[in-house]
């Protein structure tokens, strides 16, 4: 007879249903024009009926109902050792039920996702993104939405990962959140292109398919449930997702939300990056 499953298998079984469920419920608001809905999304958080940890999510909370759904059958891996035997109540989750909401009321439909995340000792280690639209911009007909996700010492699936050309250096940063700290650091990178974007899920995606080399956000504005999904699917293939200072994020429950010194994500030469950070930035960005 097969073993059970571990607990974080389990959990990212149901996170990846949930987050294709949640992009189909995405689609269908845009179709019917009532932005309200939206808050609905937040039926993610159901999943908490199943396991016994602490869900921290970027929009209002819902109440509770079972969520039974499974990864598809193609997807099941074995879970890595070193998480084989945790226990549901030494994990928390953060979610973003719609990360890139502006862009989703402005029509920037490729900007948008789904993002769950799933932390251990206060490390990102597995982490689940949903892109509701991607394809759109095909046309009718096209098969939208797709889901990237990830595990620590297992691998991140759902795409093709690719680098940007050596030797070129192409920023990805916010397109509605800018400021002077932002636009002094992307400058200071000496960057061959700039390419601004919303959403942190999204702009991570860039990195992992090689379309931008380095995500800089050298301002508070970001939150754990904006980078816990994305940064274990970037930290699962190799890259680096740190603050201004190059000091890591902590997910542990009981952490501020807000990453307070800003965000600098890579998939190669991290170092270089941080080197590249003005010392007035740094000063104006405190680390945690």
């Amino acid at each position: 007879m097969a073993s059970r499953p571990a607990v974080l298998m389990r959990l990212m079984a149901s996170a990846y249903a949930v987050a294709e469920k949640a992009g189909t419920i995405v689609r269908k608001v845009l179709q019917s024009g009532e932005l309200g809905i939206v808050e609905k999304v937040c039926f993610i958080i159901f999943i908490k009926e199943r396991y016994s940890f602490m869900i921290l999510s970027g929009k209002s909370r819902a109440p509770g109902g079972a969520v039974r759904a499974e990864l598809k059958s193609d997807d099941i891996k074995s879970c890595p050792d070193q998480y084989a035997s945790l226990k549901e109540e030494e994990l928390v989750v953060w979610v973003d039920p719609l990360d890139g909401t502006k862009e989703y009321t402005e029509g920037l439909l490729d900007h948008v996702t789904v993002l769950i995340g799933i932390a251990y000792g206060g490390k990102a280690i597995a982490g689940v993104i949903n892109q509701p639209f991607y394809n759109y911009q095909m046309g009718t007909g096209a098969s939208l939405g797709r889901t990237l996700w990830g595990v620590l010492g297992l691998g991140a699936f759902g795409f093709q990962l690719q680098e940007v050309p050596d030797g070129k250096r192409i920023i990805t940063t916010t397109r509605s959140h800018s400021n002077k700290l932002v636009i002094d650091t992307v400058q200071a990178m000496e960057p061959h292109d700039v390419i601004r974007v919303g959403g942190a899920g999204n702009k991570i995606i860039q990195l992992v398919e090689g379309k931008a080399s380095a995500y800089v956000f050298a301002s508070p504005g970001c939150k754990k449930w904006d980078t816990c999904a994305p940064e274990a699917i970037l930290h699962a293939v190799g890259g680096k997702l740190t603050d201004m200072h190059g000091n890591a994020y902590t997910y542990d429950a009981n952490v501020k939300h807000m990453n307070s010194a800003g965000v600098l994500a890579t998939l190669r030469n991290h170092e270089y990056y941080l080197s590249r950070v003005p010392q007035a930035v740094l000063q104006a960005l405190p680390s945690n």
